[in-house]
């Protein structure tokens, strides 16, 4: 079981590279070309990838909301607050998710950093 996370293009690019380094299937808005997508259009893009988006905005987290409201399919997003969790907390825990859980276990969650 993995997950392959889609990042957005808030993250902080050690975030990334943190990721890429232990083995984590990575692709940021940036490489996708994706980013001057609105919210919406990032989640959808996330989901259309079949990626789990993480993200340090909280727009997003309404996006995500909205579309749980109206029961509109996502692919699942990862959360951390920019000011309350170390990138390095980011990494671990964003590894852990990427190997552990399986893609039907996420989709149309919020997950929280720290775990």
């Amino acid at each position: 079981m993995t997950v392959s996370l889609y990042m957005d293009h808030h993250v902080p690019k050690a975030i990334t590279t943190g990721l890429r380094l232990r083995g984590v299937d990575v692709l940021t808005a940036y490489e996708d070309g994706a980013e001057q997508i609105d919210d919406a259009q990032l989640l959808e893009r996330a989901h259309e990838l079949k990626r789990l988006l993480f993200t340090q905005d909280d727009d997003l987290l309404e996006e995500a909301a909205k579309c749980q409201r109206v029961n509109k399919p996502f692919s699942g997003v990862v959360y951390a607050h920019q000011l309350r969790v170390t990138i390095g907390v980011c990494v671990q825990d964003l590894e852990i998710i990427a190997k552990s859980a399986d893609l039907k276990e996420v989709e149309n969650q919020v997950i929280y950093l720290p775990l």
